[in-house]
């Protein structure tokens, strides 16, 4: 901690000037519906940061992160289902999804859900509880590169299918029509920007935490077993240990992320968790630069807004778009966006020693 307290005054006006154009430009220059839709970004963006910490720097092709996404954002919605249900017919009542699909009683996973306390516990816990146990499973069998990809993706595969077939969680439709978020009317615009504030509250937290992570200790651990697992376990440590932590933040950063996209979108279902939302995470992390800090979260940004505007314009040429955006970053840029920063500083260093011989 004390590292982060210790930066250098670049990395507090960075902050600054990211709080400054999240909480006072962005509200004062964006309509309603787009300030709703950079709300949506943002939550995207807390995935990429953590997929940046165990990709970029701890080297864990994670292609599975739609499935912690989907745990937070269906406990979330699980909740907000039960707080709609209490109010239209009082606590315990059945949620109106499961009375039109002919469930007349609820099941008893979902009672806890009517406390928001248990909520924010079981979105935290359960799936960095999942994650710790995933990953030693994995680490400790020395599992990792295209190998743990396959495994990670096929696990988001699974898992959505999973939730097709439960009627009691909504099935292939999901879960949606929510009406209130602790108490809060999402109908009205003012809590709807709250929601917003909170996005970009947590992703700055997320940054934050990543940073401390990077300048520690345990971030000069996780790179060197990115780089060297073997002379690391050499020399006494246990790099599945070491990884295993990585990947629960990761886990844990898109599971705050999904909770906090639900009341902002107001639908979760399994088209939103399977393997193609897991690529889409992964694929901003790799055009914005996922060995760098703000990569992953500028990437993730321009993806999805690119997707939307693009979209909007032209709906059957975005995928082509996609791909070619995709094609010329790694081709031009392999660092992704971040990386310009770095070429352009080499420039004058090159340009320097032909002058001289000149």
């Amino acid at each position: 901690m004390n590292r982060f307290f210790a930066s250098r005054p670049g990395t507090w006006a960075g902050f600054a000037a990211a709080a400054a154009v999240l909480f006072g430009l962005a509200p004062l220059v964006l309509s309603g519906f787009r300030l709703g839709l950079l709300a949506q970004f943002l939550c995207y963006a807390i995935v990429a940061v953590g997929i940046g910490l165990a990709w970029g720097r701890g080297g864990m092709l994670t292609l599975g992160q739609g499935v912690f996404f989907g745990m937070g954002a269906y406990l979330m919605a699980m909740h907000l289902k039960m707080a709609d249900a209490a109010f239209r017919n009082g606590p315990g009542a059945v949620p109106d999804f499961m009375e039109l699909a002919g469930i007349r009683e609820l099941p008893a996973y979902w009672a806890p859900f009517a406390s928001p306390v248990f909520t924010i516990a079981a979105i935290l816990l359960l799936p960095t509880g999942f994650a710790v146990l995933l990953g030693l499973a994995v680490f400790k069998r020395r599992v990792k590169g295209a190998y743990f990809a396959i495994l990670s993706q096929a696990l988001a595969g699974a898992f959505a299918i999973l939730l097709i077939g439960q009627q009691s969680l909504g099935g292939f439709n999901g879960l949606s029509r929510f009406r209130y978020f602790f108490g809060y009317n999402l109908d009205d615009p003012v809590n709807q920007q709250m929601l917003y504030y909170i996005a970009a509250g947590v992703l700055l937290a997320a940054v934050a935490i990543a940073l401390q992570l990077r300048r520690s200790r345990y971030g000069e651990l996780l790179l060197a077993v990115r780089d060297a697992e073997a002379r690391v376990r050499f020399l006494g440590y246990d790099a599945a240990n070491i990884k295993t932590v990585a990947y629960a933040t990761a886990a844990l950063f898109a599971s705050v992320a999904g909770a906090v996209f639900v009341p902002i979108v107001g639908i979760i279902s399994p088209a939103s968790i399977g393997i193609v939302p897991s690529i889409m995470f992964l694929l901003g992390v790799a055009i914005g630069g996922r060995a760098t800090l703000l990569g992953p979260v500028l990437g993730a940004l321009a993806v999805y807004w690119a997707q939307t505007t693009l979209s909007e314009q032209f709906p059957s040429g975005w995928v082509y778009a996609q791909g070619l955006l995709f094609v010329l970053v790694i081709a031009l840029l392999p660092g992704g966006i971040a990386s310009i920063t770095a070429l352009a500083k080499r420039i004058p260093t090159k340009r320097a020693p032909a002058e001289a011989a000149a």
